[in-house]
């Protein structure tokens, strides 16, 4: 028994001791928190969640493509080959390096809610299906879809080559066939039970056979080739105001939806100046609000004033402080973040040190259990994820998306795309920032980052998943700044993820009895979690949901671009 006990103890200290050492403990470069090397490359790069598609982007690269080029060209790919997460029934944002100007654009390419349902309508017609909260699924959550309008306003700004060059890559495969991905594979098989019942033809479209394509299978939607083809040949308005808009119109109709011919025909994105925070001497970008990108920066602002480096990755202290510190921003996301057309959000406020300076006196040793958004207002004064770079210094940051993987489930026969459900993130509380109204934003979860550093493009990167990404980014930014990682390490380091804030909608968690729950990757030693538990979270493991990370550094002093992919999913970086 003696014997039995003691090896038991052995085994323990061993799976500790394994636990505590790092991702890849052989590596004798010494980046031991990574799967593999960054990509190196001096004339361009793309990092994608596909192959395929970064191959695509680096082909138009190679054919004098700019990155903007790249990116709607790997985007259009990715729509095909990822439905699961983008397709031309979403919306787009994206964060623009243009070298000659030696500036940040920005870009919402986020639809609106239909105009003819107003908010007393839409909460007749929750009562008569018994719901207090916007459904995940239908023809409710359907909000105009922007990418298509997106690409085509980066294209005007940005663009070298034709549209018809870069669509045509994945109208081929869309009539040819490629082979579905693993992980995508997986995603594909939870959406098809729950997607198949809605109006139109999803199961025809997105399915083989009535089941989702397996690992390995071969998959055509030629119904997508024919749209992208007329996209390619008579521009954004004939999605918009052309043949398209009006099948839509008329499916709309038919099927009990709301979606109209002048809700695509008025649809319009948006230039907007990229908002930012320093933090240790690194410019942190973010779009403002509909999106969420600013509770990074705020998070940012908080942890600043901390010496993380000293406290160590991933140990018992910082993680506490950065848990924390989420806790107090997300508050502050639940109540302010919402469409700046029919809102005054107080982002000077929000992103003031002055502010953040006042929320940080609210962390203690232990969990918060509760807490409120704050006054943001005295401290006034005067939001898939690729990215790619050209061989002429120009960078794009761009993430697109449906919602809720395959999104709506919405599909008009013939298209071959499903229209988004971004509209379940409206509240229906009239006195709410976020307020569902006719023609009105809804709030969004997808976010573009670009870091600066010295005036000059440092970084363009980004973590999809949901209310993940202000907290991956975070991860990142201080993987890289605080604790020297590169870019590869960063995004391969073990990640947390907090649940049970306050949401800016209806359907929420209240944050106020038990301060959530944090995941966390399995190799967080045993010790740090206690000492996390004896402070008051409540931790569980969770071996997805942690986000999909790509990015590509510029080091000017080389004049070489450096890539990383997420190691969680299908993707790769890639350069020539």
């Amino acid at each position: 028994m003696k014997k039995i006990l003691i090896n038991i103890i052995i085994a323990f200290l061993f799976f500790n001791y394994a636990h505590q050492a790092s991702a890849a403990p052989d590596r004798v470069t010494g980046n031991n928190k990574t799967t593999r090397s960054e990509v190196i490359a001096q004339n361009g790069m793309v990092a994608t969640s596909h192959p395929l598609a970064t191959q695509i982007g680096l082909d138009i690269l190679k054919q004098g493509g700019s990155a903007v080029d790249a990116a709607i060209a790997a985007n259009a790919a990715l729509g095909l080959m990822e439905p699961t997460g983008n397709g031309i029934g979403g919306d787009l944002f994206a964060i623009v390096w243009d070298n000659q100007s030696q500036k940040l654009y920005g870009l919402n390419a986020s639809g609106r809610s239909p105009k003819n349902l107003s908010l007393k309508q839409l909460k007749t017609k929750l009562a008569k299906l018994k719901r207090n909260s916007i459904p995940p699924y239908g023809m409710l959550p359907i909000s105009v879809p922007g990418t298509v309008d997106g690409w085509f306003e980066l294209h005007k700004k940005f663009g070298h080559l034709s549209m018809q060059k870069n669509l045509q890559p994945t109208i081929d495969y869309a009539n040819n066939g490629f082979p579905v991905t693993e992980l995508i594979a997986y995603y594909w098989n939870k959406s098809v039970p729950k997607l198949s019942p809605q109006p139109g033809s999803f199961k025809k479209t997105f399915t083989l056979n009535g089941k989702a394509p397996k690992k390995g299978e071969i998959f055509t939607n030629p119904e997508l080739a024919n749209t992208l083809s007329l996209i390619a040949k008579d521009g954004r308005d004939i999605f918009y105001k052309g043949a398209i808009a009006q099948k839509i119109d008329q499916f709309m109709k038919k099927n009990g939806g709301y979606l109209s011919y002048q809700d695509l025909s008025e649809h319009t994105s948006t230039w907007v100046k990229p908002l930012s925070v320093n933090y240790r001497g690194y410019d942190i970008f973010e779009l403002p609000p509909n999106g969420q990108g600013i509770a990074a920066l705020q998070m940012l602002n908080i942890l600043e004033q901390y010496d993380l480096s000293k406290m160590g990755h991933l140990s018992e202290a910082s993680l506490h402080l950065m848990i924390e510190a989420k806790k107090l921003v997300f508050e502050d996301r639940a109540k302010f973040y919402a469409d700046m057309d029919f809102y005054n959000a107080p982002i000077k406020g929000l992103l003031s040190k002055k502010y953040s300076k006042q929320r940080a006196k609210l962390i203690t040793p232990q969990s918060a259990s509760r807490i409120d958004s704050g006054n943001p207002s005295l401290y006034q004064g005067d939001t898939i994820y690729l990215t790619t770079a050209d061989k002429n210094g120009n960078m794009v940051s761009l993430i697109q998306s449906n919602y809720r993987g395959m999104g709506s489930g919405v599909v008009v026969p013939g298209l071959g795309f499903v229209f988004q459900d971004r509209g379940e993130l409206f509240s229906l509380d009239p006195t709410h920032a976020n307020v569902y109204a006719p023609g009105k934003r809804p709030f969004h979860t997808i976010i573009p980052a670009f870091i600066m550093k010295d005036n000059k493009p440092f970084m363009s990167f980004g973590l999809m998943g949901g209310a993940m990404q202000p907290q991956g980014h975070v991860q990142i930014i201080t993987n890289i700044i605080d604790f020297g990682m590169n870019i590869q390490e960063a995004g391969d380091a073990t990640r947390w993820q907090h649940f049970g804030s306050t949401e800016p909608t209806d359907e929420q968690i209240k944050f106020t009895h038990n301060g959530g729950v944090v995941a966390i990757e399995s190799d967080i030693p045993y010790q740090t979690i206690r000492g996390l538990i004896n402070r008051g979270h409540k931790i569980r493991y969770d071996r997805g949901g942690y986000g999909g990370y790509q990015a590509i550094k510029y080091d000017a002093e080389n004049k070489v671009y450096f890539g990383a992919s997420e190691s969680r999913k299908d993707g790769q970086a890639a350069g020539y």
